[in-house]
């Protein structure tokens, strides 16, 4: 499997290089395979497809995006973008595979490997008012996954918990304005926190565009000048815009880094969005309400009536708007290490 896996690495940055070339031997070992086979039923939509091969991709290349999902007939094309360049990769309609010039390479061969190799949870200890800490980028698909299934929790539990969104130390999204974003969503909580959860809430049931903040802003009732006086002073502190503008200080000279909350990505070791740390230890639960509630309320010396509030048991999709996910692989997704 390790061969495999390897090989799918090397793949990714040959098919951003060879689009076409390496498309045609894909193409051929299609045909060889239907062929063999009289071809497959579907058993999975193609956007479910779609974020399966994502999150794979994502472990070797962070960055990676989903560009398009085509119905090729027998199988799926999926178009990723890496590293800037279109990649497209091809899998069978159930879901199973992956489809490379090399061979096949089994996708729930990788997602049982995974499972068996997840740290255990480490246990957390309990306290009289639980600190929820969740460090996300805000453009992140499961960074905003996982915060649309925090709201409703921070909301019900109120001042019961301290309850933070915090941002990791580097963004991966600075072209779509997640910087400056990042920057105004902690001065909204800091200075104007009883405005926070209702800012976040119409944001994330947006696009994600400055347009959307900036109407978001308007319709919460957020103070604008308070706002700017915040962000300035804030920016000048941390060095925010000059790190986005200067791209020899980039990670890596990929991804412009966020020092706002650099002492706790230290002290926790925060690698990637979404981490979710709860009195300190990082948390494993899932990122559907009723997980986040569980997780948060077994950390309760005594945990309140409000822990026995029933949420639905459905699970937010990622990205922005409040649709839904019925695919378990979300979960595993991140952006970053």
């Amino acid at each position: 499997m390790a061969n495999k896996k390897n090989n799918f690495s090397k793949t990714l940055k040959d098919l951003s290089k060879n689009y076409w070339a390496l498309s045609t031997i894909v193409l051929a070992i299609i045909l060889i395979i239907v062929l063999a086979t009289g071809g497959s039923k579907p058993t999975m939509n193609a956007k479910e497809v779609g974020q399966k091969i994502l999150s794979f991709a994502s472990a070797q290349y962070p960055d990676a995006g989903l560009i398009s999902i085509n119905d090729n007939g027998q199988f799926y094309e999926v178009v990723l973008s890496i590293n800037g360049q279109e990649s497209p990769l091809y899998a069978t309609k159930d879901g199973e595979n992956i489809i490379l010039p090399q061979g096949v390479i089994p996708l729930t061969a990788r997602a049982t490997q995974d499972t068996a190799t997840q740290p255990t949870q480490t246990e957390i200890p309990k306290s009289d008012k639980p600190i929820v800490e969740a460090f996300v980028m805000s453009h992140c698909p499961s960074g905003t996954q996982i915060e649309k299934g925090l709201l409703p929790v921070a909301e019900l539990l109120g001042n019961k918990i301290d309850f933070q969104i915090k941002f990791v130390y580097y963004a991966m999204h600075p072209s779509q304005g997640e910087v400056e974003e990042e920057l105004k969503q902690y001065c909204i909580e800091e200075e104007q926190n009883d405005k926070f959860l209702g800012y976040l809430t119409c944001w994330l049931g947006k696009t994600g565009t400055p347009a959307d903040g900036a109407a978001c802003i308007d319709e919460t009732g957020i103070d604008k000048t308070k706002l700017s006086t915040c962000t300035a002073r804030t920016d000048a502190e941390f060095n925010v815009l000059a790190n986005l503008n200067d791209q020899s200080t980039w990670l890596n000279g990929r991804f412009p880094k966020f020092d706002i909350h650099k002492a706790e990505n230290d002290k926790y070791r925060v690698g990637g969005s979404p981490t979710l740390i709860i009195n300190g230890v990082q948390s494993q639960a899932g990122r559907d309400s009723v997980s986040l509630l569980k997780a948060i309320c077994d950390t309760f010396n005594t945990a309140p009536e409000e822990c026995n509030t029933e949420f639905k048991t459905e699970t937010p999709a990622p990205g922005f708007g409040w649709s839904t996910t019925t695919s378990a692989n979300n979960a595993a997704a991140g952006c970053g290490a």
